[in-house]
């Protein structure tokens, strides 16, 4: 599954769009950034609520595919210039972490 495919199933707002053809490889769940740090693995899509701009930065580092913000968290105006920069890919849920992580679950199974 693809980037692109997910924010189609899953009807996510998009806050940031680059890269939408990566394949994504799982997923990770986690707002403490140094513990995502060292976790995250490329391809991996990332949940949290951390809309900053050091969240891009771990992202960018990590190669993970995507950030999708739960629960609503805003993305602020410095990270969002960051994600585009850094070719970060940020949407947006208003769905909690378990939540989308469940869909996500299904959607990597099929």
């Amino acid at each position: 599954m693809t980037v692109r495919q997910l924010k189609e199933q899953l009807e996510l707002t998009v806050l940031v769009e680059q890269n939408i053809d990566k394949e994504i490889t799982g997923c990770y769940i986690g707002d403490l950034l140094s513990w995502v740090m060292s976790r995250v693995q490329t391809g991996n899509v990332w949940l949290t609520v951390m809309g900053n701009v050091n969240a891009i930065a771990v992202a960018a580092l990590s190669d993970a595919a995507c950030i999708i913000l739960t629960d609503s968290a805003v993305l602020d105006e410095d990270a969002k210039e960051k994600a585009q920069e850094q070719g970060v890919t940020v949407f947006s849920s208003n769905a909690n972490s378990y939540q989308v992580a469940v869909q996500l679950s299904r959607l990597l199974s099929e």
